[in-house]
């Protein structure tokens, strides 16, 4: 019973503030301009992998029509030409958008620098005002109601050089 006042006693002592990172992220322009950096590039590259499927399935169709007058060599060396297709559009498939892909990294150098740049002005924020933890409202941490008083959104915004109208 103790120990349970004590641990209450506490936390209550803390002080904790909220942020909404969908609502900062969307009064930041550069990270629109990222997503949309992003949004093209990703459609560029999966146009190219789409254009290699696209080529592997039409030589597969032509080796249907052509299956019949083929000799063994020859239907191997279609075979293994179309696999080829196949693994070549994977391998880019995976190059671009696979978990260390190109995609992952263009996010990364691109979105890396806007997040910095808000986990600093919530540090300084927190360290000006002694608050010992700072949630995202907006990761669905299971917050269901929490008092505006504590959102330090605009503060962050503010902070980062964003004017809120």
């Amino acid at each position: 019973m103790a120990v349970m006042l004590i641990a209450s006693m506490s936390m209550s002592a803390q002080k904790y503030a909220l942020v909404d990172m969908e609502y900062i992220l969307g009064h930041i322009p550069a990270y629109e301009r990222a997503n949309e950096q992003l949004n093209q590039v990703s459609k560029k590259w999966q146009a190219e992998v789409e254009a290699l499927n696209t080529e592997a399935s039409t030589m597969y169709k032509n080796y249907q029509n052509e299956v019949v007058f083929l000799s063994q060599e020859q239907k191997k060396a279609k075979q293994e030409e179309i696999m080829k297709k196949e693994k070549e559009a994977s391998d880019l498939k995976r190059k671009y958008f696979g978990p260390e892909g190109e995609l992952f990294k263009k996010r990364e150098s691109l979105m890396s620098p806007i997040q910095d740049e808000i986990y600093n002005a919530v540090k300084e924020i927190s360290e000006l005002r002694g608050y010992s933890m700072v949630l995202d409202r907006a990761a669905n941490a299971g917050i269901v109601f929490a008092s505006p008083k504590v959102d330090i959104s605009n503060e962050v915004l503010e902070k980062l050089g964003y004017s809120i109208n």
